[in-house]
């Protein structure tokens, strides 16, 4: 209690929390995006549940991993050399997590593209198990997630409780966020494809990260935000031309 309070009364704690929170909400928009485009291809009915457990279960999944910090920041030792580069836990869960991600992106884009053959959706092939496929594709990515960003926040802080408020403030974010941001992606179709080449994106960051290849983390969030910022233009132009073609008749 003591330490908590020596902690509350340190400006340099405060400053290491807000910005330990604005880097874990960020982190947390990758997340957010296969959340939204995953949910959405559940039943109108489920969606929302399978949101709010997914995110929860992840909350837990955090909190556990903080629990073994110890353990976590063990994962950055090099097990394995090949071509060079020593490989560690950690890089394989990268390299792992972005191959996955780029699997089931471009499966969904093949989809969009050629809907004819619709027997195998995004999350399965049995419609009976896409809620619990679900929300095993939802903890799986954010293992990977996590496990970057505790390892991110260690070397911001030494503070545990620091990292448990952080990590909290971040998953209430994106539970707050998910219904929004899917029912948003939902209405605009072509929003959906620009998702989609996010997550592209995301997993080949990934799996250079994995590989040794630092790619600064501000230029792939300023790319996707300038896309984002031209497809919203693009939609009010849409909108204006819509408007404009009504008003003819």
């Amino acid at each position: 209690m003591q330490d908590i309070m020596m902690l509350v009364q340190d400006p340099a704690a405060w400053v290491a929390l807000v910005t330990l929170v604005v880097m874990e909400v960020v982190l947390g928009i990758d997340n957010l995006i296969f959340i939204s485009i995953l949910t959405n291809k559940l039943p109108p009915e489920h969606r929302e549940k399978a949101r709010q457990v997914g995110i929860g279960l992840a909350l837990v999944m955090r909190l556990a991993l903080l629990g073994t910090i110890a353990w976590i920041v063990k994962l950055t030792a090099p097990i394995f050399e090949l071509f060079g580069h020593g490989f560690s836990w950690k890089d394989i869960i990268l390299i792992a997590g972005g191959l996955f991600l780029l699997w089931k992106a471009t499966k969904e884009i093949h989809h969009n593209v050629d809907p004819v053959d619709q027997n195998e959706d995004f999350i399965g092939t049995a419609a009976t198990a896409g809620f619990a496929a679900a929300i095993g594709q939802i903890l799986l990515l954010d293992l990977v997630f996590s496990v970057d960003s505790i390892i991110t926040a260690v070397g911001m802080t030494p503070h545990l409780p620091i990292m448990v408020v952080a990590v909290i403030a971040a998953v209430t974010v994106m539970l707050v966020a998910a219904t929004p941001l899917a029912n948003f992606i939902e209405k605009n179709p072509t929003i959906v494809m620009l998702a989609l080449a996010f997550l592209m994106m995301i997993g080949t960051t990934l799996i250079a990260e994995g590989m040794g290849f630092h790619v600064p983390k501000g230029y792939v969030y300023a790319a996707m935000a300038f896309s984002a910022l031209v497809e919203v233009l693009n939609m009010f132009a849409r909108n204006a031309r819509q408007r404009k073609k009504q008003g003819g008749h």
